[in-house]
């Protein structure tokens, strides 16, 4: 018998696109998931189209907000293991609504750690921001997990508090022995099958080619650390088996991205898809043009990752790109995704 299963783990996000796939993975695994998130914001979702529910021992459908209701989920699961994926994850989403992203993604990570202080079931707890939490001087070297934090646009200066509240009540709420051990992972630019979200690289690109129309790209030159989903998750579940074995200096901050293969151009991964998807698939770019403010240069150092936690990635970026064009025309050709799903999570090892 492996570490998770029977294990009660809570999933905050669950109806997500990352957090739908950690509750497949989870499920595979032999954990007993327990979801708490809002509806899925998204039509199609990963949630619906792979039948995510069929995988959760429970579904709680409430806000972060509502402290109550979270405390109540908690305590009723009485979980090992807390994985916090919830959020408002977009930057473009922030500039419109600041307020809203500050109080779901600030907050919203202190009303769950609070709900954890009172539930001593937990044993162990991940908090996900972001490759965006720091303070980006585009520079060409990639960031450590000790290089300053910041952001620039709402979305990256929530995640970067989010950091900053999750090392308050560690050190001071999670620091005797037998507490909680809780991390932190900084993740890179995830893709992969079912992810629908509004102003995102790929689904944008995999709509456009699917209806035939060209995609037009807003910031063609910027890089960034872009890995399958599969990558990060597993990653997290590394971490928590770290925590819960409470290993030396885990409960900390962890960056997780692809090593340099996965850097790239938005230009670049475009056309690549464009590449994979085949005839029709047109990639263009517009001159000049008003948008608002996103990093240039985002580059991941994940040295400590690979010599503390023994993990590192294991699909390079064209894998990672035919994994998700696959899964998307397999949807469009009506198949079983949730079938698809647990294929493509087997190819990558992770069971």
């Amino acid at each position: 018998m492996g570490v998770w299963t029977d294990t009660p783990v809570f999933l905050t996000g669950h109806t997500g696109f990352k957090g739908g796939w950690l509750s497949l993975c989870l499920q595979a695994l032999g954990a007993q998931v327990h979801g708490y998130a809002l509806d899925p914001n998204t039509m199609p979702s990963l949630f619906e189209v792979a039948r995510v529910a069929d995988t959760l021992a429970s579904d709680t459908r409430a806000d972060l907000a509502d402290r109550a209701a979270l405390q109540a989920a908690l305590a009723a699961v009485r979980p090992t293991v807390v994985f916090h994926l919830a959020a408002q994850p977009l930057v473009r989403a922030s500039y419109a609504d600041p307020l809203g992203t500050f109080a779901t993604n600030v907050m919203g990570t202190a009303h769950l750690l609070e709900a954890v202080r009172s539930v001593p079931s937990v044993r162990a707890v991940v908090v996900v921001t972001t490759d965006k939490v720091y303070d980006n001087r585009e520079w060409v070297y990639p960031y450590r997990e000790s290089d300053a934090l910041g952001g620039h646009d709402p979305y990256s200066a929530s995640k970067g508090a989010a950091e900053i509240v999750t090392a308050s009540y560690r050190a001071s709420f999670f620091h005797a022995a037998g507490a909680a051990q809780i991390a932190t992972a900084r993740a890179g630019n995830v893709i992969g099958g079912g992810d629908w979200a509004a102003d995102r690289l790929v689904p944008d690109c995999l709509q456009a080619f699917a209806a035939q129309r060209p995609v037009h790209l807003r910031y063609p030159g910027a890089v960034r650390p872009w890995q399958h989903v599969l990558e990060p998750l597993s990653a997290y579940l590394r971490l928590a088996e770290a925590l819960l074995a409470q290993s030396s200096h885990a409960a900390s901050a962890w960056n997780f991205g692809p090593d340099a293969r996965g850097d790239a151009t938005v230009g670049q991964v475009a056309q690549r898809l464009a590449a994979l998807w085949g005839q029709g698939a047109q990639v263009e770019i517009p001159e000049g043009g008003a948008h608002p403010h996103e990093a240039g240069q985002l580059r991941l150092d994940i040295t400590r990752a690979r010599a503390e936690l023994g993990w590192q990635p294991r699909w390079s970026l064209d894998q990672a790109l035919e994994h998700t064009v696959a899964w998307q025309r397999a949807w469009l050709a009506g198949e079983d995704m949730a079938a698809v799903s647990r294929t493509q999570i087997a190819a990558y090892g992770l069971l």
